[in-house]
């Protein structure tokens, strides 16, 4: 999990908070603010919990780096549900490059191209972008699956030659989705 940042129209910067599996790719939850204060980050360490315990697939480590905005209570979340917290070491990136992998997709494939004037719209734009990640957007650590059908069978999807596809646009046709025509 990291911060990154998205600067508006206005100049106004919004403040990303995100966490990955590093397992199945997945995004398991974002949220966005223009002041992130430590309550606010353990608030959403909160709400992730309860989101993982609703779909039953259980933590075992949180990396994350060590930015002041990852207060005591923040790690004591965690720590209180038996999951391992682990720091990153001062300036590598590399160490959760997962994440910081995850930052530049989003970047390149969305936030690059549009225009954001509020927290609002940027909530509703990942909202859009994470599930298209998550649910349509091939991965080649999966063998060219979504995180969501990966089940750990990483022999490569094979298709019907010449299938009869529809398209479908997300974000004014900035992201296009692919599905079997019936």
């Amino acid at each position: 999990m990291t911060f990154f940042t998205v600067e508006t129209a206005w100049l106004k910067r919004i403040y990303v908070l995100f966490f990955i599996s590093l397992e199945s790719r997945r995004v398991e939850f974002v949220a966005c603010t223009a002041n992130p204060t430590g309550a606010w980050v353990a608030q959403q360490a909160r709400n992730l919990l309860m989101a993982i315990d609703d779909r039953g697939q259980p933590l075992r480590f949180l990396i994350h780096d060590r930015d002041a905005k990852f207060s005591g209570g923040f790690d004591h979340t965690f720590q209180s549900e038996g999951i391992a917290v682990i720091r990153t070491p001062l300036q590598a990136p590399n160490a959760n490059a997962h994440a910081e992998r995850w930052v530049g997709s989003v970047r390149r494939e969305c936030l690059d191209r549009l225009l954001i004037f509020s927290r609002r719209q940027l909530e509703h734009v990942l909202r859009v972008y994470t599930r298209h990640y998550n649910q349509h957007r091939p991965h080649r650590a999966l063998a060219l699956r979504p995180p969501e059908q990966a089940d750990g069978n990483l022999k490569p999807l094979r298709e019907p030659p010449f299938p009869q596809l529809i398209r479908k646009d997300l974000l004014g046709g900035l992201i296009h989705e692919y599905d079997h025509a019936a």
